[in-house]
């Protein structure tokens, strides 16, 4: 389905190489807001070894983000040392057909993280690439974001039904 994950976990650190190598993912789309960082620009615990543990494994990284501040796009990415969209227009195919072609990998070989189903998990199985949901940050969101949470709440309960979770 369309709007269900591949995965579901708590944060983007909790994604491991080994899962990765499993499912013959090579690089990795990372949303900025509430997956990288907070609403008050914090960065998550150990994003910076994470990040390192998979440039060694040879795992790429890129963001496509649909925010349009500039500043605290190119702040994370140059954090993390890696390119980066914004105004990505997710769950649209052009961001995500942007990325793919920086990383020059197949589409079934990348993985798409983020916090939210009506942007990054629908926008990465349109476009046949590995979608990974990670749980918000924070609670706090802009107001469209807001808006969206109690629907996507219920859609992952039924997620986690379906997984026997």
């Amino acid at each position: 389905m369309i709007i269900y994950p591949k995965l579901y976990c708590k944060k983007v650190t909790d994604i491991t190489y080994e899962y990765l190598k499993n499912n013959n993912i090579k690089a990795l789309i990372l949303d900025v807001d509430n997956t990288l960082l907070d609403f008050n620009l914090n960065i998550i615990d150990g994003l910076k070894k994470w990040h390192n543990d998979m440039k060694t494994n040879g795992i790429k990284c890129i963001i496509l983000s649909n925010s349009n501040k500039l500043k605290k796009v190119k702040s994370i990415a140059e954090f993390l040392e890696i390119p980066f969209i914004i105004f990505g227009t997710k769950p649209l195919k052009r961001g995500f057909k942007k990325a793919q072609k920086m990383l020059k990998i197949p589409n079934e070989n990348i993985g798409v993280v983020g916090d939210q189903i009506f942007t990054d998990v629908i926008g990465a199985n349109r476009m046949k690439m590995h979608s990974i949901l990670v749980e918000p940050i924070a609670e706090k969101d802009i107001w469209i974001t807001r808006f969206k949470r109690p629907i996507e709440q219920k859609i992952i309960k039924k997620y986690l039904k379906k997984q026997g979770r």
